[in-house]
């Protein structure tokens, strides 16, 4: 009832863009540099070498196959390539995006994420839909953004939150999904699964489903949330006013290896003790042969489609860089 009462404005959503397909990375942007935002132990490749080396490409099935290097002998005092793309496009407020993945990356240093940031990160919000490290068997969901911003412990939702409840503290708001098979080897086991975020007023809202539990509805041209039952994170905006603390977004697909949480001393050895000799997540993983320590260490995604409430249907295609919700809205 309180999640319906928040929601009650929104009727539905109409898709604006796919992702999918021999097209997939046409509308993304490759990092091209190292990684300057988690200290971690990756080069994200520009898009001419990530495909050339085939971290980027399209599988015989049509599906989007982004991975770390396993085939690189990396020496001491280097990094191994990985990938990070973000989309062209940014989503305003009134956006909703689900993916549908068959493998997530895993393995002792990785670390993937399916996230979003706004123009001027972090000040105008993160949303982290999708991350996890080294072996961990469940996924974490979270927000991030400046100061008075908060989430309620015992918020409607399925997962449960972190200790932390302000989201501007460097973990963020954190909610660990109670679901089975939501990350590492289970996760492909069981098929893959669907993860589903709406974006609005109200708040902010995550859904996951393990493949044997995806709803039908998913593969309708318009989405209706209010179907779904509850959400699996739930971010309200009477304790984060999202339009404050939020910009249009751009979603983001990467990898990064080790860094300021996989690769902390503490978490690290939490489950990864046994993995080398020196107890060091970046000797023991990041350098020397790449196989078979990167052979899980990748995305296998089918699609990704992005939805808008500010109109019934696409009518317009917008040029890169620019926000749907903003263009639509205009047309």
């Amino acid at each position: 009832l309180v999640f319906a009462v928040f929601i009650s404005s929104v009727k539905g959503y109409s898709l604006v863009r796919e992702y999918s397909g021999q097209n997939f990375f046409d509308l993304w942007d490759f990092y091209g540099d190292y990684d300057n935002t988690t200290g971690g132990n990756a080069i994200w490749a520009n898009k001419s070498y990530a495909t050339s080396q085939k971290l980027a490409y399209i599988d015989s099935r049509g599906n989007a196959i982004i991975k770390v290097d396993n085939t690189t002998d990396v020496l001491v005092g280097q990094n191994r390539s990985t990938v990070r793309l973000t989309s062209q496009d940014t989503y305003d407020i009134g956006s909703l995006w689900i993916i549908d993945l068959s493998y997530i990356p895993f393995g002792c240093s990785v670390w993937p994420a399916f996230w979003t940031f706004g123009p001027n990160w972090p000040e105008d919000g993160e949303i982290d839909i999708i991350e996890g490290i080294n072996m961990m068997t469940n996924n974490q969901m979270s927000i991030h953004t400046t100061p008075g911003c908060t989430q309620n412990g015992s918020e409607y939702q399925l997962g449960t939150s972190g200790t932390t409840t302000d989201c501007s503290q460097a973990s963020g708001c954190t909610v660990t999904e109670n679901s089975p098979n939501s990350y590492g080897s289970s996760f492909a086991a069981a098929g893959g699964g669907v993860w589903a975020t709406q974006f609005d007023v109200s708040g902010i809202f995550i859904w996951f489903w393990s493949r044997p539990n995806v709803p039908a509805s998913i593969n309708q041209p318009s989405m209706n949330v209010s179907q779904w039952g509850t959400p699996h994170a739930s971010y309200f905006s009477n304790t984060c006013n999202i339009t404050k603390y939020y910009s249009p977004q751009n979603l983001v697909i990467d990898i990064t290896l080790c860094g300021v949480w996989a690769g902390v001393e503490g978490i690290y050895d939490s489950t990864c003790s046994n993995s080398g000799p020196t107890g060091s997540c970046y000797e023991d993983c990041v350098v020397g042969p790449g196989s078979p320590r990167y052979d899980d260490a990748y995305f296998n995604i089918s699609y990704v489609r992005a939805y808008t409430s500010a109109l019934p249907s696409a009518t317009s295609t917008p040029s890169p860089t620019t926000s749907i919700y903003a263009t639509m809205a205009k047309s």
